[in-house]
């Protein structure tokens, strides 16, 4: 089977997925951290918007996945104003975890390089750093990762700011909005949110699979030549 069927075939497995939880956290009534928006942030307005942006960040920087906040933001304030704050958060985040490993972990990481995971994780930092704009946003379009480890591994690496915060921020808003869409689709029961959530996800990841295949055959062109 071609490289580009399976590619979509684990698209429309991964869409389904979400559709399947969607329609489970519908049924549930209740979504961990719902409770606390509805508590503490959502009527409190600037000062609610900030505890969330800070909140948010922090768990962020830990790990916590970046798209749980994105639908908690869209859950709480709204597609629009939850997708901003969301975002804001995740950026705030991936700045805090890159920057600690760009201060304090270089030394650690080039140690691993030469050690048991160097094989895993040397690739990846020499895609980094050839094309750090590209292979971050690819990286980031994609469904699949792990956030807080592209930004350790980001800071490590010594990217250069600019580009790999530009490139996440690009990178995080295709998911930021989908998963805003579809926190405002559990709270109000709206049906198309979480529809129009679900489509424009399967966009943006064939989007990030185009974007990293591009970046794979320039490598290999410049391999060759």
């Amino acid at each position: 089977m071609p490289e580009r069927w399976r590619s979509l075939g684990k698209l429309l497995l991964l869409a389904a997925g979400l559709v399947a939880a969607g329609a489970l956290l519908r049924q549930m009534g209740g979504v961990p951290g719902t409770g606390w928006v509805d508590r503490e942030l959502r009527n409190e307005g600037l000062w609610g918007e900030l505890v969330f942006v800070l909140v948010g960040a922090a768990l962020t920087a830990a790990g916590v996945p970046r798209q749980s906040i994105a639908f908690l933001g869209g859950y709480g304030f709204g597609t629009l104003l939850g997708t901003g704050l969301g975002l804001a958060a995740q950026m705030l985040g991936c700045a805090a975890s890159y920057a600690w490993a760009r201060l304090l972990g270089r030394g650690w990481a080039e140690r691993r390089m030469q050690g048991r995971f160097g094989h895993r994780l040397r690739p990846l930092r020499d895609a980094l750093r050839q094309s750090p704009f590209e292979a971050t946003l690819a990286l980031r379009l994609l469904p699949v990762g792990n956030n807080l480890a592209l930004n350790l591994l980001g800071g490590m690496a010594g990217l250069a700011a600019g580009p790999f915060l530009a490139a996440s921020a690009i990178g995080y808003l295709p998911q930021t909005v989908i998963f805003a869409l579809l926190g405002k689709g559990i709270r109000v029961e709206g049906a198309w949110q979480l529809a129009l959530g679900v489509g424009l996800f399967v966009v943006s990841a064939a989007i990030g699979l185009v974007l990293l295949r591009r970046h794979r055959a320039g490598q290999a062109l410049q391999s060759e030549n």
